[in-house]
């Protein structure tokens, strides 16, 4: 079988979409729902489902003939992302969602190549302060605002 960009895409969509379908066992349920015909669950098994179809049929059908070309990207960009996100993931909790995702976004601004500190800052925390009061006020759903050690809990 020839590899082709789309084959290796389709070949890493399965890969992901069989270890999120492992994944979902760990999904807990309530003791009301064992029985349930809709659960926690359901939505991310037809997901997994419907990604394992349409990967095995990206592989399976007659490939584009273009040989993978991984040069011209910028890599190093991308995997400035990656550690930006990992970054981001293992810092929220410590410095607030409002800190940490102003941060995450400013930066993340500047590596797409953005340079005007005002557009940035203009961009991130409103963005950010508004999705923060919607989230917290309009669905009750609690994101800690400010860093831990200022002690304002909920």
């Amino acid at each position: 079988m020839f590899l082709s960009k789309d084959r290796i895409g389709g070949a890493l969509l399965l890969l992901f979409c069989i270890t999120y379908a492992l994944l979902i066992r760990d999904i807990r349920l309530l003791p009301f729902q064992a029985n349930a015909s809709f659960t926690a669950r359901t939505m991310p098994e037809v997901l997994s489902v419907l990604g394992v179809g349409l990967s095995l049929w990206i592989i399976l059908l007659p490939a584009n003939r273009d040989k993978p070309v991984f040069t011209g990207y910028k890599w190093t960009t991308s995997i400035l992302f990656l550690v930006l996100m990992s970054v981001y993931g293992l810092t929220i909790r410590y410095l607030g969602f409002i800190f940490s995702t102003s941060a995450f976004l400013m930066i993340g601004f500047a590596l797409l190549g953005e340079r005007k500190p005002l557009t940035i800052i203009l961009a991130a925390v409103p963005l950010v302060f508004l999705f923060w009061l919607m989230m917290s006020k309009g669905l009750n759903i609690y994101l800690a605002p400010l860093p831990e050690f200022f002690g304002l809990g909920r």
